[in-house]
């Protein structure tokens, strides 16, 4: 009988192994794939801001959905983003100034900025969307993250099209951890545990 629940114990590691590479895999060809087509929103996932600058990171995010905006690809953007480490700035808003700082009309930014995680932030964004009678977005963040936060932004019935800021391809370790990682974050969401 020890010897069943063994074999039993070891299959299911090896299947969850399994599925979470398989995710890995699904996530690391997202990463690379430009989804981009007219929708009513730009959504930009949020990311560190500095005493009210963007970070790299997330002024590239913000950069390429500008230049979504302005291929005229959606009519309004909407930053996401709480406070980080300091209380006084929220990654929305941080992303709100810079919009605003490069020529987009203060009314066609939308700004989610109380979510301290992708699960949180998709959640806020899909009820801002909700109530201004959106139903289809253009996700704007980076390549390993975009699989997860689609699939929360559909659980909520919207149409998503996924576009990664642009960054140098790579096919490294760091990356597959990357993508290793978000699968794990995935498989956690969809089991309903909330990270």
């Amino acid at each position: 009988m020890k010897r069943i629940l063994r074999l039993a114990w070891i299959v299911s590691v090896l299947a969850v192994v399994a599925y979470i590479v398989w995710i890995a895999v699904q996530i690391q060809q997202q990463s690379t794939r430009d989804e981009t087509q007219p929708t009513d929103v730009i959504v930009i996932l949020g990311a560190a801001e500095y005493r009210g600058k963007p970070s790299p990171v997330l002024k590239a995010r913000l950069d390429h959905g500008l230049e979504l905006f302005r291929e005229k690809k959606a009519p309004r953007i909407l930053t996401t983003g709480g406070a980080g480490g300091d209380p006084r700035f929220t990654e929305g808003q941080v992303g709100r100034d810079y919009l605003i700082r490069q020529g987009v009309p203060a009314e066609a930014i939308l700004v989610e900025a109380e979510g301290e995680s992708t699960i949180q932030s998709t959640a806020a964004a899909a009820e801002i969307m909700r109530r201004a009678g959106l139903r289809s977005c253009i996700l704007v963040s980076d390549g390993y993250h975009i699989f997860r936060a689609k699939k929360m932004l559909e659980a909520q019935g919207l149409s998503v099209y996924g576009s990664p800021r642009p960054e140098a391809p790579r096919n490294d370790l760091r990356q597959w951890w990357l993508c290793l990682r978000q699968a794990v974050g995935y498989l956690l969401w969809t089991v309903g545990i909330r990270i």
